[in-house]
């Protein structure tokens, strides 16, 4: 029986114990949030509501696994104090907020020898993990070009703090990063980055990017996202040599362009966060790497800082 101590109870929380609710072998022993539970809007359940994660260690008996759903500007500093306690550590994504506070949280892994999970949850959407097949097995030749387009509305969280960009890295860090992990899941490494935003205009709630990325390989990807839009929707499209295959979530189908024809493809709605958590337990018992790496998360957010640092020089970034 593996015990967590979630810590943060906003979206991102509430989703990860509905996930761990369902699994097996698996309890969460207590919740920490520094607003009052009434507020939270929780299902009624019997675990333990704390206000500090030292007040929850002191009163918890055993816990195996502190898994942390903070704003991003607040992850490192978790991270540092979960590894007082624990050995295995699961933190929402992105790793950090800048390169700095990353560089400590693998120094502090590595000098306690802590297990960090970070929840880039793309990888576990099965139109993903189909367009990773697709790719691996050359189902349309030599990919050339891709475009991914990630878009919904503005986000809401505690303290308003996906407005305040220095806390929240904005639509880039905190949304389209989904697509620079997915992309380098697929192509490795980026060599260029450059993006325009609407930085600087006055739009209140309202972010748009369009970032480039050129790899290693020569490989090109337009990757577009916005918190402007009424609903939620994603879509890819990967151009080869000899085809491509596109998907809409609003069609909910991968269509496979072939030279001769066209396929359509339904990928199975698993919810992907319970299958994230249940693969970070399973790496856990049997002590084996997870499919999303503590230097694959740290890859995605250097993308993501680099096509920041190119929307304010205007100037494209060589990593």
């Amino acid at each position: 029986m593996q015990t967590i101590l979630l810590i943060g109870a906003g979206t991102m929380g509430k989703t990860h114990l509905r996930a761990y609710k369902k699994m097996k072998n698996v309890k969460v022993v207590g919740i920490v949030d520094i607003r009052g539970q009434g507020t939270l809007e929780l299902e009624k359940n019997d675990i333990a509501f704390f206000s500090t994660v030292e007040e929850a260690i002191r009163a918890i008996k055993q816990v195996d696994v502190l898994d942390i759903c903070l704003p991003t500007y607040l992850h490192q500093m978790y991270i540092q104090k979960a590894a007082l306690f624990v050995k295995n550590i699961i933190c929402e994504k992105p790793l950090a907020r800048n390169m700095e506070e990353a560089e400590e949280i693998k120094k502090i892994c590595q000098q306690n020898n802590i297990k960090l999970f970070i929840g880039h949850v793309t990888r576990f959407f099965p139109e993903y993990e189909r367009a990773k097949k697709l790719i691996d097995t050359k189902a349309i030749g030599n990919p050339g070009m891709i475009r991914t387009t990630r878009n919904g509305r503005f986000p809401t969280g505690w303290n308003h703090w996906y407005e305040n960009v220095q806390n929240s890295g904005g639509v880039i860090l905190d949304l389209l990063i989904h697509d620079f992990d997915f992309l380098c899941w697929c192509f490795g490494k980026v060599k260029r980055v450059y993006a325009k935003s609407l930085a600087g205009r006055e739009f209140s709630k309202r972010e748009y990017a369009l970032v480039t990325l050129r790899f290693d390989s020569g490989i090109i990807a337009h990757v577009e996202g916005s918190w402007s839009h009424d609903s939620f929707y994603r879509k890819f499209e990967f151009a080869g040599d000899e085809g491509n295959f596109e998907y809409d979530s609003r069609d909910y189908s991968i269509n496979i362009i072939e030279k001769e024809r066209t396929i359509g493809q339904n990928p199975l709605h698993d919810n992907p966060y319970e299958r994230q958590l249940a693969h970070f337990m399973e790496c856990i018992e049997k002590d084996i790497q997870p499919n999303i790496t503590v230097e694959d998360a740290y890859e995605a957010l250097k993308v993501a800082l680099a096509a920041l640092h190119s929307i304010e020089t205007k100037q494209a970034i060589i990593l």
